[in-house]
């Protein structure tokens, strides 16, 4: 089907990552403090707008400091937090966050089992592969290809990132990983939008 080349042509934008700097878990604790007024001291935010970064990938959360700092993701909150960063510093606070257990949430059983096919199945009518072909069965993302773990996310700030996509956000016309999510995301409706986001709040990555 169609949405398989997509999908496939998709993965040929992929980019290596760039070389990141090691992060120290133990460190990061206390430089994550900063952090916790937002997304809690162990990275299991309660403000369902601001994300969960706990269990999330060290090199997938040090990225986007670095996308913050350098301007090439808009985020008003954050943009002072990470000009103060150093890179060690990113490297460190990514490290404690990617070490802490996030917490998954609640989903809405209405809901549910549309967010399910469309995770695990896509929607060959629209073209749309399945979330899980780049997130994971679970998921739990793929750090190696710089896609994160969506598992126990809140669904507003789900909701929020995917209508973002679809309008067309991007992260730096470099950024091969927002170019894939804007393709992907302009062909879903307001519904699968919110049933997908409801199904990952109570999505709990294999242990």
């Amino acid at each position: 089907m169609k949405y398989f080349l997509q999908f496939a042509v998709a993965l040929s934008l992929l980019v290596s990552l760039p070389v990141l700097a090691m992060g120290d878990a133990t460190a990061g604790q206390g430089k994550a403090a900063v952090c916790a007024a937002c997304h809690g001291a162990d990275g299991n935010s309660v403000i369902p707008n601001w994300p969960k970064l706990a269990g999330q990938h060290a090199a997938y959360l040090e990225r986007q400091l670095v996308l913050v700092k350098a301007g090439k993701r808009q985020i008003p909150e954050m943009t002072g937090i990470a000009m103060g960063l150093s890179e060690q510093d990113m490297a460190d606070i990514s490290a404690y966050f990617a070490t802490q257990v996030i917490k998954a949430g609640l989903a809405d059983e209405a809901l549910v089992a549309a967010g399910e096919l469309l995770y695990r199945s896509g929607n060959p009518d629209t073209d749309i592969a399945a979330c899980m072909s780049c997130h994971g069965p679970a998921g739990e993302g793929n750090p190696l290809s710089g896609y994160p773990a969506l598992a126990g996310q809140h669904a507003v700030y789900s909701e929020k990132m995917l209508k973002g996509f679809r309008s067309g956000q991007m992260w730096g016309e470099d950024d091969a990983s927002s170019r894939i999510m804007t393709e992907v995301a302009k062909r879903l409706s307001d519904d699968e939008i919110k049933a997908v986001a409801n199904y990952l709040q109570g999505l709990h990555a294999a242990e």
